[in-house]
C-alpha cells in the first residue's frame, strides 16, 4: 500500500505568467511514450507481477522503491502543467463572451474543454495515455534493460522540452526531473550490470550530455541528488536497494548512497477558481454554507 503525504517533490517557482504552448509541449513529459505516466505504470505493474521477491529482493526492491518516486513524478509535472495554464484564458467573464477564445487557436481544445486548463493524462498531441505503454515481460534481465532505455528516453525528451521553453517553472521542473531521472538510469544499470556481468556505464550518459550543462539541473546536481536514492519507506522495507545501488557515478565518480525515507518536499500549489471553467463551482455563499456544514459535525 502507499501513503501520501501533501508536498510537491520540490517548489515550483509561481509563474508571473502562463505559456499554454509551453504546457502543451510538457504534456508529453506527462503522457507520451517516454513520459512520468509511463515510467509509473511499467515500474507499477512490474513490482506487483514480480515473481521470487524474497530470492531477488535487491532487485525487486528497486523497482517499487522508484515506483514510489515516479507517483511523485507524475504529481510534480501535473502541477507544472497546471501553472503554465495561469492568465491563459480572457477575463473579465461573461457567459455571453467569448472567455475562452483562444482555445479555437490552440492546437486541440482538449484542456479547455475536458479539465478547465488543467492536466491530463494525454501525450503533446491530444493522444491519450495508453496502458499498452505498459512492459512487464516476466523476464528479470528484460525488465531491467526495458526500463533503463525506457529512463533514457524520458531523459531525451526532458531535453528537448526544455530546448522548447524558457518559462522558469518548466525549466526548474525539468532540470531536478533530469538529475532524478539520471539517479534511476544509474541504478538500473547497476541492477543489469550485478546480474549479467556486462558493463553498461561506459554507454553513459545518453545522450552525451552532462546534467550540469542544463542551468536548472546543475543545482540539483550540485546538491547531490544525482547520487541518491530514496526507498520512500519509513519501516526498514525496501533497503535491499543498497546491495545494487552502490560504488561510484559511472560519469562523475560521486559515491551512491542509499537514504531511507522521502525527500523533505516542498509546497503544494493552491490554484485559484477560474469562474470562466464554473471551476470549482462554488461562490462565497457555497464557500459559507460548507463551513458551516463541517462546524456543525465536528
Amino acid at each position: 500500500m502507499f501513503q501520501r503525504t501533501n508536498k510537491l517533490l520540490i517548489d515550483l517557482p509561481e509563474p508571473d505568467y502562463g505559456d499554454k504552448k509551453a504546457a502543451l509541449a510538457v504534456q508529453e513529459l506527462l503522457g507520451g511514450k517516454f513520459g512520468e505516466l509511463s515510467t509509473l505504470n511499467n515500474y507499477l505493474f512490474q513490482s506487483f507481477n514480480f515473481r521470487e521477491r524474497k530470492k531477488l529482493k535487491p532487485y525487486y526492491d528497486l523497482v517499487s522503491s522508484i515506483t514510489a518516486e515516479e507517483l511523485g513524478h507524475v504529481e510534480l509535472v501535473s502541477h507544472t502543467i497546471n501553472l503554465l495554464f495561469k492568465d491563459t484564458t480572457e477575463v473579465p467573464f461573461d457567459v455571453n463572451d467569448t472567455a475562452l477564445k483562444s482555445a479555437v487557436t490552440f492546437p486541440h481544445p482538449k484542456h479547455f474543454i475536458h479539465s478547465a486548463n488543467t492536466s491530463l493524462p494525454i501525450d503533446a498531441t491530444g493522444n491519450s495515455w495508453t496502458g499498452d505503454n505498459v512492459f512487464s515481460s516476466g523476464n528479470l534481465v528484460l525488465d531491467l534493460l526495458h526500463n533503463f532505455f525506457l529512463e533514457i528516453g524520458a531523459r531525451t525528451h526532458k531535453m528537448r522540452v526544455y530546448e522548447m521553453t524558457d518559462h522558469p517553472t518548466a525549466r526548474e521542473m525539468i532540470g531536478y526531473l533530469l538529475v532524478r531521472g539520471g539517479t534511476h538510469v544509474v541504478a538500473y544499470q547497476k541492477a543489469i550490470e550485478s546480474l549479467t556481468g556486462v558493463s553498461l556505464g561506459k554507454l553513459l550518459p545518453i545522450p552525451n550530455v552532462s546534467n550540469e550543462t542544463f542551468d536548472t539541473a546543475k543545482k540539483f546536481e550540485d546538491q547531490g541528488l544525482g547520487n541518491v536514492l530514496y526507498n520512500w519507506n519509513q519501516v526498514g522495507d525496501y533497503l535491499g536497494i543498497e546491495d545494487i545501488f552502490t560504488g561510484t557515478h559511472p560519469e562523475t565518480n560521486a559515491q551512491l548512497t542509499v537514504r531511507e525515507g522521502t525527500p523533505i518536499g516542498g509546497k503544494m500549489p493552491d490554484l485559484e477558481s477560474l469562474p470562466e471553467f464554473f471551476a470549482p463551482g462554488l461562490d462565497r455563499d457555497d464557500y459559507t454554507r460548507v463551513a458551516k456544514h463541517l462546524m456543525d459535525h465536528i
